[in-house]
């Protein structure tokens, strides 16, 4: 078949209605917190198991770079990543939302996310088998320093104070250590509980850190949750705006979706990372007129198209080597096997008219992504931006439940989730960013694992130096690293230089009274560290203790530095609360207590009488008979509707009832 013949293959009725569906439920599963790209293909991969080959890999591919889009709804309209791919997508996302801008960066997000996806489709169509090697490439070693690389984003992300960040990170990586160690079995900082032995979730971490915060906030002020023009209708999206910006960043959007394609050929590395790097390039080179992490359009269309572009990327080492680029290609090397495909370097010409019709039905999938992408935002802004704040609080906490419950169908992982948030609130308080905490979170297992076996294989061939600083690929990942964390300073001191302003000036912060309230925060942090030094004495493996205490002593110092600094009166002090305490204090008691009762008495009771303790909490309008009856009923209909669709559609087990 001639590649003419491929694309009309693809362009029959049905393939055009597989590739329709799996977009729009790919997007909707990826908007819901918890649910990721890999549970959305997942629990729909059985529809394909009685389908044409091509057309169940169309399929799955739609519902994959689906889900990955959906992830950007709840990242910017309520700063919690659907997915994990849409971690950097919160940056300047939700910013943009907070100032009335969310439906133009929902439209941003879309046009990003469908050019990231075409450029990721084409490379895999054009250069599949040259690019594969790439992923045969990478060894432990640059695992290792693509996760340094990673955390070099912490300087960017930490404005206030570098060393805050750092601690932030130093205190994720440690909380990515917590469980059975990868490289054996000794059991790190449990401390006794069992709960903790299987680790921390990603996902559930994410949500916790993420939402809760902002759940703890919405519920103690009266306030809108994002902001509205009063004389002005809600658009939903905002087009013209939204290409206009993205012409003006067209080498970012190109950029950034080289990054992700490249990062998705990498078995494991997958979107949260590509979005990481492009973000971080995107920010290092940025304008003086660009504020990152402020509300930039840039930063989503760093994250979104870096994401998407790492569909058709992940795609090229599945197709070619049979080694899964992503989680989700793992699954959907699965589902090929069972349509007896065989993937290997072969593929191309044995079947080469699945591969080659697969591939254009995935370009249009990423083509039809636009229209229903614009649509479905235009649909949950308007919902998002309408809804009263004490219907939107509880509904939101039920969807970080049901969520963070539906990966690994454990409610421990809701409790841990909740306490995250608890902790994310109050160490932002003090001027400790999340970002960085979920930064160390998400990268610390690549960087531990990646250390301890290059440790190992330069141990045995007696070149430790030369493992880790003598190939050519670990050398530019760490010069990228180096401009990555100096470029700021550097840029700042240079220009400083050129307007006759002392540079050292540059360097010298300004000093105030003495915080002790963040000095304090510091020292609690630093003995956390302590406590992590102390739990290693009792690892019987030494690899299991050599990245946990270096990573300890790492936040024991950079915890002790703003100690120091908060004392000496250098940083910002927490700002004053406003709204209701009480009510902060009420929200994550009580889906602590619904955690608990779900567990005891079964889903849908536990799930009700959060909703309506929840009502009680946000409300800060005058209860009326008519409210009364519209939002109870609105609770009811939630938390039936979703129970039905999780427990009978995507058939997650959630606790049945127990009250009889």
């Amino acid at each position: 078949m001639t590649g003419l013949e491929h694309l009309i293959a693809a362009l029959t009725p049905l393939n055009l209605l597989f590739a329709l569906f799996g977009v729009v439920a790919g997007t909707v599963i990826g908007s819901i917190p918890g649910l990721t790209a890999t549970m959305a293909v997942a629990v729909l991969v059985p529809l394909t198991f009685t389908m044409e080959p091509a057309s169940a890999l169309i399929l799955m591919g739609a519902i994959y770079t689906g889900a990955i889009y959906g992830g950007a709804y709840s990242a910017i309209l309520l700063n919690t990543p659907g997915t994990p791919s849409a971690i950097a997508t919160t940056f300047d996302g939700y910013p943009m939302a907070q100032r009335g801008d969310g439906d133009l960066a929902i439209t941003v997000a879309c046009l990003a996310s469908v050019v990231g996806g075409l450029v990721g489709a084409l490379f895999l169509l054009t250069l599949a088998p040259p690019l594969s090697r790439v992923a045969l490439a990478f060894g432990p070693v640059e695992y290792f320093w693509l996760a340094i690389f990673g955390l070099s984003l912490i300087a960017a992300l930490s404005e206030g104070s570098v060393w805050k960040g750092i601690a932030g990170g130093a205190l994720g990586l440690l909380l990515s250590c917590v469980g059975v160690a990868a490289v054996s079995s000794d059991v790190r900082l449990t401390f006794g509980s069992q709960t903790l032995v299987g680790g921390i979730q990603i996902v559930a971490a994410l949500i916790g850190l993420y939402c809760i915060p902002v759940l703890i906030d919405l519920a103690a002020t009266p306030d809108r949750h994002l902001k509205l023009d009063e004389n002005q209708a809600p658009r939903g999206f905002r087009l013209r705006e939204a290409i206009a910006i993205t012409m003006r960043q067209k080498f970012n959007v190109l950029r950034s979706s080289v990054i992700g394609t490249v990062v998705g050929i990498l078995p494991g590395a997958g979107g949260s990372i590509a979005s990481l790097v492009a973000y971080s390039e995107a920010r290092r080179t940025a304008r003086r007129d660009q504020h990152y992490g402020r509300g930039e359009p840039g930063g989503i269309i760093a994250s979104e198209s870096s994401n998407n572009a790492t569909v058709g990327g992940g795609f090229i080492p599945t197709l070619v080597l049979g080694i899964p680029g992503t989680p989700p290609d793992a699954v959907i090397l699965g589902a090929l096997l069972v349509q007896g495909i065989r993937t290997g370097p072969k593929l191309f010409e044995a079947q080469g008219a699945i591969a080659y019709t697969f591939i254009w039905g995935l370009v249009l999938a990423t083509i039809l992504m636009l229209p229903t992408g614009l649509l479905l935002g235009r649909y949950a802004y308007r919902t998002i931006i309408t809804i009263p704040k004490a219907v939107l609080v509880p509904t939101v906490a039920f969807m970080t439940i049901i969520g963070t419950y539906a990966i690994r169908n454990s409610g421990s992982d809701v409790i841990i989730m909740v306490l995250l948030g608890i902790a994310g609130w109050i160490v932002s308080r003090f001027g400790f960013a999340v970002s960085p905490i979920v930064l160390g979170l998400i990268l610390g297992p690549i960087a531990e694992q990646g250390f301890v076996q290059a440790w190992t294989i330069g141990t045995a061939i007696g070149d430790l130096p030369g493992m880790f600083f003598g190939r050519p690929i670990s050398l530019a990942i760490i010069a990228f690293t180096l401009l990555t964390l100096f470029y700021p300073a550097a840029k700042a001191w240079w220009e400083a230089r050129r307007s006759g302003a002392p540079a050292v000036a540059v360097l010298k912060p300004a000093r105030g009274p003495a915080n002790w309230s963040t000095a304090a925060a510091a020292l609690f942090l630093a003995g956390v560290g302590v406590a992590a030094l102390l739990d290693s004495r009792g690892y019987g493996d030494p690899d299991s203790a050599a990245f946990p205490v270096t990573v300890a002593i790492v936040l024991i110092g950079a915890s002790l530095v703003v100690a120091v600094r908060a004392a000496l009166g250098i940083g910002s002090a927490p700002e004053a609360l406003t709204g209701s305490m009480p009510r902060r204090i009420a929200l994550p008691i009580i889906m602590i207590g619904a955690a608990l009762l779900m567990m005891a008495f079964g889903f849908v009771p536990a799930m009700l009488v959060m909703f309506m303790a929840l009502l009680v909490v946000a409300m800060h309008d005058p209860w009326t008979p008519k409210r009364v009856v519209l939002f109870a009923g609105s609770g009811l209909l939630i938390v039936i509707g979703f129970y039905a669709l999780f427990r009978h559609l995507l058939m997650v087990p959630l606790p049945a009832t127990k009250l009889f």
